[in-house]
C-alpha cells in the first residue's frame, strides 16, 4: 500500500532549506552590488542605482590574485582528502580485522584524537610544522592528514565492522593478496562512506583559513587566505563588493562537488553483497 506523504514534514523540509540557503542567496545579491548599498541596505535587492555588474569580480580577482591561490587551494584539497580516505580506508580495515590488544589501542587513540581542540595545539603544531619543513603547500598535506584521520578513521572502522569477511576470506582462497583483497574486494564496498568522508573533509580543508593562515602564511596563501587579506584596505576597510564576490567563487567549486557526489552517500553498496 502507498504511504501516505506528509504534508508538514514537506512544509517543514522546506522551511529548513529556504534558512539554509537564504545566507548563499544574499552572499550572492550583494556581490554585484556597490560597496555602499551592501553596507546601507544588505538585504535589499540591487536596482539601477546599486547594480555594479561584474566590477566586484572583475576587482576581486585582480586584488586577490585568485588564480595562483585556487590553484594551490586545488592541489592541497585533492591531495590530502585522496590521502586520507586511501590511507584511512586501510587504517580502519587493519584495525577492525586485528583482534590483538594492538588493534584496539590503536582504535582508541584515533578517537582521542577527535576530542583534542585545535586551539590547545595549534602553536605547539606550528612550530614543529615549521622545524620540520611543513610550511609550504606539500608538507601542509601531512598535517592535514594527522587532523583529518581521527574523524575518518571512526566513520569507515564503522563500516568496515559491517562488511561480511566471507568476501574477504573468499578473496583469500582464491589467492589474493591482503593488498589485493583490500583493492579489489574492501575499498570498493566502503565506496559509500569513503565519499561521505571525501566531501566532509573536501569542505573541511578547502574552506579552512586558519591552519592555512599559521603554517603557509602570505607566502603560499590559498583561497580563504588571499581573499581575507587582498579584501582588506588601510585603517580597517573592507571591500565588501569585492568580497562577497570571490566568496561566491570560493564556494561554487564545493558545491559542484557535492552535487555530483551526493548520489554515492545513500547508494548502499554493501546490500546483498552476500547472498544465501
Amino acid at each position: 500500500m502507498k504511504e501516505k506523504a506528509d504534508p508538514f514534514g514537506f512544509v517543514f523540509m522546506i522551511f529548513l532549506s529556504a534558512v539554509f540557503l537564504f545566507p548563499i542567496a544574499i552572499v550572492f545579491m550583494n556581490s554585484f552590488k556597490t560597496k555602499f548599498s551592501i553596507m546601507g541596505a544588505p538585504f535589499r535587492l540591487p536596482d539601477k542605482d546599486t547594480f555594479a555588474g561584474f566590477d566586484n569580480y572583475i576587482t576581486g580577482i585582480t586584488a586577490a590574485g585568485i588564480g595562483g591561490a585556487f590553484l594551490r587551494s586545488v592541489f592541497i584539497t585533492v591531495l590530502s582528502v585522496a590521502a586520507l580516505v586511501l590511507l584511512c580506508s586501510m587504517t580502519a580495515w587493519y584495525i577492525m580485522r586485528d583482534t590483538s590488544a594492538v588493534g584496539r589501542v590503536i582504535y582508541k587513540l584515533f578517537l582521542f584524537s577527535m576530542i583534542v581542540p585545535f586551539q590547545m595545539v595549534m602553536y605547539t603544531m606550528t612550530y614543529v610544522a615549521t622545524g620540520l619543513h611543513l610550511n609550504n603547500p606539500v608538507g601542509i598535506i601531512a598535517v592535514y592528514l594527522g587532523f583529518g584521520s581521527g574523524l575518518s578513521v571512526f566513520m569507515l572502522a564503522g563500516f568496515v565492522r559491517s562488511v561480511p569477511r566471507e568476501l574477504e576470506e573468499a578473496a583469500e582462497i582464491d589467492g589474493c593478496t591482503p593488498f589485493r583483497t583490500f583493492f579489489s574486494v574492501v575499498f570498493p564496498i566502503l565506496k559509500p562512506t569513503a565519499v561521505t568522508v571525501a566531501i566532509l573533509n573536501a569542505m573541511w580543508i578547502w574552506n579552512d583559513y586558519l591552519l592555512p593562515y599559521l603554517i603557509l602564511g602570505n607566502r603560499y596563501k590559498t583561497l580563504p587566505v588571499a581573499i581575507q587579506i587582498s579584501m582588506q584596505g588601510a585603517y580597517g576597510s573592507v571591500n565588501w563588493g569585492g568580497f562577497m564576490a570571490m566568496l561566491v567563487l570560493a564556494i561554487l567549486p564545493i558545491i559542484i562537488f557535492y552535487l555530483f557526489s551526493q548520489k554515492y552517500i545513500i547508494e548502499g553498496v554493501i546490500a546483498g553483497a552476500v547472498k544465501g
